[in-house]
């Protein structure tokens, strides 16, 4: 049971937002009585926190997934990586960025248990993007004096940002500028 509250909620986080979602709904959309949301969660903080724990999973295997690809050079990965994410968002209609990021702008702030989930999932995706921009440098591809991980740190910030704006305009348009920005110029258009 505990694992249909957190796969429901999920999907009414992503679709609706964190305030905006609420327990009962959550419960409805299971059948199950409100009080065994309570058996499994101390409180709807504590359950967001898991909520942002199953997507960083989640979504963490799909990075690690395009990045392990050893078949392919680094950043042709990592190119291939952000164009499946760009797709996936086209076929959602560019309504739903990352929970990550939406959890940042709507809840980090009234909640230190959620901020510091979500800040540690970034730090871990950053970390494999990180891997990938070494690799490429290592083998040459990426040229520049930038270290690997603050180039990933921007990469992902940057991302994040296009995916505010792409839900704002529900416009594919900003994440083209950030593929444009980060293969064409930061990464020196060396993907093939």
């Amino acid at each position: 049971m505990r694992e249909r509250i957190i796969e429901a909620g999920l999907k009414e986080i992503h679709a609706n937002g964190f305030a905006a979602t609420g327990i009962q709904k959550i419960v409805d959309d299971i059948n199950v009585p409100k009080g065994s949301f309570y058996n499994y969660f101390d409180s709807k903080e504590a359950f967001g926190a898991e909520i942002s724990d199953r997507y960083s999973e989640q979504a963490l295997a799909r990075l690690t997934g395009f990045l392990g690809d050893g078949d392919k050079p680094p950043l042709r990965r990592l190119k291939a990586y952000f164009d499946d994410r760009a797709a996936s968002f086209a076929l959602r209609g560019h309504a739903q960025g990352c929970v990550l990021g939406n959890f940042s702008a709507e809840t980090v702030d009234h909640s230190e248990l959620i901020r510091q989930h979500v800040a540690a999932h970034f730090n871990r995706w950053s970390e494999v993007i990180a891997a990938c921009l070494a690799e490429a440098q290592e083998d040459g591809t990426l040229a520049g004096d930038l270290p690997a991980g603050t180039l990933a740190d921007f990469i992902l910030n940057s991302w994040e940002g296009a995916l505010l704006r792409m839900r704002a305009e529900r416009s594919g348009a900003p994440l083209e500028t950030f593929k444009q920005m980060v293969f064409d110029v930061l990464l020196h258009g060396k993907a093939p």
